[in-house]
């Protein structure tokens, strides 16, 4: 089965993970949402199976830039919005099972889940 791992190219974490599935024979796809965009129903579907509050990554610059008026009173359909309008908002590596994602990299994680 080939799985798609969603990120940013640059991105230092999805360099691990890309790593780690190329030394483990992991077939997947890379889809870089910085480059070729997400959309609302992968959000939404993550966003669904692990909350808004996991996929919107509040510790990047690019969300730490936004003024206080987009950043307060933020809710799972704000938060979409906010993806939608800037991926390098959404937490990274996103790897999809076909059944379910992985959201974030840990190579115990990934062991355990693709053994």
């Amino acid at each position: 089965m080939t799985y798609t791992l969603f990120g940013i190219k640059a991105c230092d974490t999805m360099k691990k993970a890309r790593t780690w599935l190329d030394e483990h024979a992991v077939s997947y796809q890379f889809h870089d949402y910085k480059a070729v965009g997400i959309d609302r129903g992968n959000l939404e579907k993550w966003c669904n199976e692990h909350g808004w509050e996991t996929i919107l990554n509040r510790a990047g610059t690019t969300f730490r830039k936004l003024d206080e008026a987009q950043k307060s009173d933020l809710d799972q359909s704000k938060a979409i919005e906010l993806m939608l309008a800037q991926p390098s908002m959404i937490k990274r590596p996103v790897l999809d099972l076909g059944d379910r994602t992985l959201v974030g990299f840990k190579p115990e994680r990934y062991a355990a889940e693709l053994a």
